[in-house]
């Protein structure tokens, strides 16, 4: 089992940047492909970001195209998401989550374990 953390989130304005990060500590990282999901107020929780077990792979919403970066330092133990270029629609609560074995990285139900989330305002 795995426990994330994550850190980073913050009040910023639009068109700055934020740089998140998901601790692990339990079991190692590279054991798990990693995904980054968002939830607004009133809104279901989204897919935003995922990455491979060695980061190889990366995957990410359409909103999140040429904006964010996901990568990871199995290393470390960590997982992060490089937000560029915020807008105001990209404010919302941000959650790493880990799943153990392949599948739809853009489903929430495809992962084991998650966070609690870091919460991300942008102001206009």
């Amino acid at each position: 089992q795995v426990q994330l953390v994550e850190s980073g989130g913050g009040l910023v304005q639009a068109g700055g940047s934020l740089r998140l990060s998901c601790a692990a500590s339990g079991r190692a990282l590279s054991s798990y492909i990693m995904g980054w999901f968002r939830q607004a107020p009133g809104n279901e929780r989204e897919f935003v970001a995922a990455i491979s077990w060695r980061g190889g792979s990366t995957y990410y919403a359409d909103s999140a195209k040429g904006r964010f970066t996901v990568s990871r330092d199995n290393a470390k133990n960590t997982v992060y998401l490089q937000m560029n270029n915020l807008k105001p629609e990209d404010a919302a609560v941000y959650s790493c989550a880990a799943a153990s074995s392949v599948g739809t990285v853009k489903y929430d139900y495809a992962y084991n374990y998650w966070g609690q989330g870091t919460q991300v305002t942008v102001s206009s």
